[in-house]
């Protein structure tokens, strides 16, 4: 900064104004400030700046999800950048891959590289390690997962209900052997999907064959062998609820290289790319994942402005978006 403040012929506070985008410094004088600093290559040491803050803050938040590749998990952490960029805070993201450890190792790295804050979709089955960092102050807000031992706000979205709702679409066109494919069954959310299915299909009356009902299909992959299995039944399903984006991805390709894609209805959980443009176009229960981004990120905001406000769990309701895929009826 001295280097800076020399070139430009302006003094060390000037300099810092400037960096720090404070206001009282002239436009001639903030102009020659950033021209010395493209000049000499500079870039603040924001370690060095947090050391003096008094709030010792970094202007970091932590961002640890399932798998930031999935198109769900990206449009959350999507939706949390837009709102920390508006503050000039920066997002540091991880993958958790469904590993418990790794949840609980990456929440201590990055405790010790004091974020200011922390987004986290739980993997693990409790949460209850986290009270350590919760007494020391540190602000956490839960998504697509509510936690389990420890009280922290939390954002989800309606899964039994929409669940119950994407079945209740598949009965109304006459389906009534209507197959289950869920996801991870250590998760809280695969189980509330499942029981809007059960849910859907007491309400129709219709009976739930052990065989139509699955979980643990992790990828693709998973959902295409799982798919090709019922569909190789003597009683095979009419339709098939996908409870995730990549199961469906994977039905889709066995019921097309089956032949059946016109023959058997599919909806699926969470909207995906390109869903939209196959024949026939994937019918959804879509979640809006970047506003889930974006209400999570507000509330871990508010939450480190002001720690008193009582914990709330915030639900955004999913919609079915109907492409075709969902209309086909039953032979």
């Amino acid at each position: 900064m001295r280097d800076v403040a020399s070139l430009a012929g302006v003094s060390l506070k000037t300099v810092s104004r400037v960096i720090n985008r404070e206001p009282g410094v002239s436009e001639e004088l903030a102009a020659r400030v950033t021209r010395a600093a493209d000049q000499l290559d500079y870039r603040p040491n924001l370690t060095a700046s947090n050391l003096r803050r008094a709030d010792q803050r970094t202007s970091t938040i932590g961002l640890l999800i399932e798998d930031v590749a999935n198109p769900f998990f990206a449009d959350i952490q999507r939706g949390v950048e837009d709102v920390a960029r508006r503050r000039g805070v920066a997002v540091m993201a991880a993958s958790l891959d469904r590993a418990p450890e790794t949840e609980r190792d990456l929440v201590s790295a990055f405790a010790s590289r004091r974020v200011d804050g922390l987004i986290l979709g739980p993997t693990a089955r409790e949460q209850g390690y986290l009270a350590t960092e919760l007494r020391s102050g540190w602000p956490i807000v839960c998504i697509d997962r509510q936690p389990r031992g420890v009280e922290v706000d939390s954002v989800v979205t309606n899964n039994r209900e929409a669940t119950a709702q994407g079945v209740e679409h598949l009965v109304a066109r006459g389906h009534r052997r209507i197959a289950f494919i869920g996801g991870n069954s250590g998760l809280s959310t695969a189980h509330e999907r499942h029981a809007g299915y059960l849910d859907a299909m007491a309400a129709a009356g219709a009976a739930v064959r052990p065989e139509w009902v699955t979980f643990d299909a992790l990828s693709t992959e998973d959902g295409m062998d799982v798919t090709r299995a019922m569909l190789a039944l003597e009683d095979r399903p009419t339709a098939f609820f996908t409870a995730q984006n990549l199961i469906t991805m994977g039905s889709v390709r066995a019921l097309r290289q089956a032949g059946l894609h016109h023959r058997v209805a599919l909806v699926g959980y969470d909207d995906f790319s390109l869903a939209d443009l196959l024949e026939p176009a994937v019918t959804v229960v879509a979640q809006d994942s970047r506003e889930m981004g974006h209400l999570a990120a507000e509330i871990l905001f508010r939450r480190m402005d002001d720690s008193s406000e009582p914990v709330s769990t915030h639900v955004i309701t999913s919609r079915i978006i109907t492409r075709g895929s969902g209309e086909i009826p039953p032979e």
